[in-house]
C-alpha cells in the first residue's frame, strides 16, 4: 500500500531544459514539497542529465535518475539514433520526435509518486509554441491523467502550467518567479552542443522566446 496521500507535494518531470526548469520553479511556489524526476531513456546527448542534476542541487530538491532504455532500442529519431537532427517539414512530424515518449515518461513518473502518496505531476509540454508532438497537447494530457488515475486508483493530477503560453511567455513566467539565473544551467540544443548550436530547432525556439520577451538568455549571454 502507498503512504498516506500528500496535496501539498508535487513531483516535476525534469529535462534540465527550459520548460522543465520553469515548472520547476512553478512548483516550487506552489508546494511544500517538491521532487524532480529525470528519465534516462539513452538520449545521445547525456549532458541533458547533468544540467538536471545541477539544476536540482541549485534548488535544493531531490532528484532522482529513472532508467528507461526502450526507446534506444528503438531508435529512428535524432533523439536516441545516430540521425541528424532536420529541419521540420509542414505537415509531418520532425524526426527529433521520440514516438510514446511523454507517454511513458509520465507513467513512470506516476508510478515514482505512486510509491510516495504523491498525486501531483508537473511536466512542460506545450502546444502553442512547440516542435509538433502530438503527446504534448492538451488532448494527450486529459486522456493520459484518465488513464493513470483508473490504473493506480490515485486521483493523479497532471498539471501543464506552460500548454497555452508561449516560448516568450514562459521566459517571463520564470523571470517574475525569480529563477531566471537557473537557465544559465540548463541544456536546449538538440544537437548536444555546448555552447549550444544556435541553429538546431530546439535553439531556434528559444532564441526566438527570449528575443520576444525582450530578456537575455542566461545559457548564452
Amino acid at each position: 500500500m502507498p503512504p498516506a496521500l500528500d496535496p501539498q507535494a508535487a513531483v516535476v518531470l525534469f529535462s534540465g531544459g527550459q520548460d522543465s526548469t520553469t515548472c520547476l520553479a512553478w512548483a516550487l511556489a506552489r508546494y511544500a514539497k517538491v521532487l524532480t524526476v529525470t528519465i534516462d531513456y539513452g538520449q545521445r546527448h547525456r549532458i541533458e542529465l547533468y544540467a538536471a542534476k545541477r539544476i536540482a542541487a541549485a534548488a535544493g530538491v531531490p532528484h532522482a535518475v529513472v532508467p528507461c532504455d526502450s526507446f534506444t532500442a528503438l531508435g529512428g529519431n535524432s533523439l536516441t539514433a545516430n540521425v541528424a537532427v532536420a529541419a521540420a517539414v509542414e505537415g509531418a512530424l520532425p524526426n527529433s520526435f521520440v514516438p510514446g515518449r511523454n507517454l511513458v515518461f509520465l507513467t513512470l513518473a506516476a508510478a515514482f509518486a505512486w510509491q510516495r502518496g504523491i498525486t501531483n505531476l508537473v511536466t512542460g509540454v506545450c502546444q502553442t509554441d512547440y516542435s509538433g508532438y502530438p503527446d504534448c497537447r492538451a488532448a494527450t494530457m486529459t486522456a493520459l491523467e484518465a488513464a493513470l488515475r483508473a490504473g493506480l486508483d490515485s486521483p493523479i493530477t497532471i498539471h501543464t502550467p506552460l500548454m497555452h503560453l508561449t516560448k516568450a511567455e514562459t521566459v517571463l513566467m520564470l523571470r517574475d518567479l525569480g529563477r531566471l539565473d537557473w537557465l544559465a544551467l540548463s541544456h536546449t540544443c538538440y544537437n548536444g552542443s555546448v555552447p549550444p548550436c544556435g541553429t538546431c530547432p530546439a535553439c531556434l525556439l528559444r532564441a526566438k522566446g527570449f528575443a520576444a520577451a525582450g530578456v537575455a538568455d542566461p545559457l548564452v549571454g
